[in-house]
């Protein structure tokens, strides 16, 4: 207990780095992976073609290699200079995002074919269909995998505390360079993992519960 007490103010400036990484990351790829969907099944053919080339390059890059791009090869670039805690968020976007498009466009599928054909009978453009018809209905889909697709991002942002940006990841540097047990504070950060994830679950599953007699 003692280490968890004694560093209380690493664990809290550790873990609101995660949080604030999470909470934007999060948002961020959804809105991105929704689009991207939304582009996968366009009847654009360039549109479709850009969705699949980005899921398929970013579902199948390692998340290190992502941030490792925002992170040293960005700055070099001299565009628009970003903080490494903005970085990393993007980084975490791009990357989730392209899960975040998977989940949505198997949601899409569920979507019986008549509600489409209807909604364009009655003049519906297809951003109109989309997003007045199929995606409210899809999205009651979602809500499993797509709390999968956060739970994981929400350990992923540990990935960028080797990038200079303050987080949960870093805790175990700052308790070694200390001298305190290095295996103790993993436990403790494993264990607040374990409490930040259950809001989640339950989310989840007052959702699934909610909108399951919808289906």
């Amino acid at each position: 207990m003692n280490v968890l007490l004694d560093n209380l103010g690493v664990f809290v400036d550790g873990f609101t780095g995660t949080l604030s990484l999470f909470v934007v990351a999060a948002i961020g790829s959804l809105i991105l992976g929704t689009v991207i969907a939304g582009m996968r099944v366009s009847p654009v053919p360039v549109l479709r073609v850009f969705g699949s080339a980005y899921v398929t390059i970013l579902r199948n890059t390692p998340l290190t290699l992502v941030l490792f791009f925002f992170a040293f090869a960005y700055p070099r670039l001299e565009l628009v200079d970003l903080s490494f805690f903005t970085l990393a968020s993007i980084g975490l976007t791009v990357y989730t995002a392209a899960f975040v498009c998977e989940v949505v466009r198997s949601g899409i599928n569920t979507v019986p074919v008549g509600q489409a054909e209807a909604s364009r009978a009655l003049g519906f453009t297809f951003t109109q269909t989309l997003g007045q018809v199929v995606l409210p209905q899809a999205m009651r889909a979602t809500v499993p995998p797509m709390t999968n697709v956060q739970i994981a991002l929400l350990k992923n942002t540990t990935i960028a505390s080797g990038f200079a940006v303050v987080n949960a990841g870093g805790i175990y540097a700052t308790l070694s360079e200390l001298g305190y047990n290095v295996l103790v504070g993993l436990l403790w950060v494993a264990l607040i993992f374990v409490l930040l994830v259950m809001p989640l679950t339950y989310l989840q599953r007052r959702l699934d519960a909610r909108w399951s007699p919808s289906r």
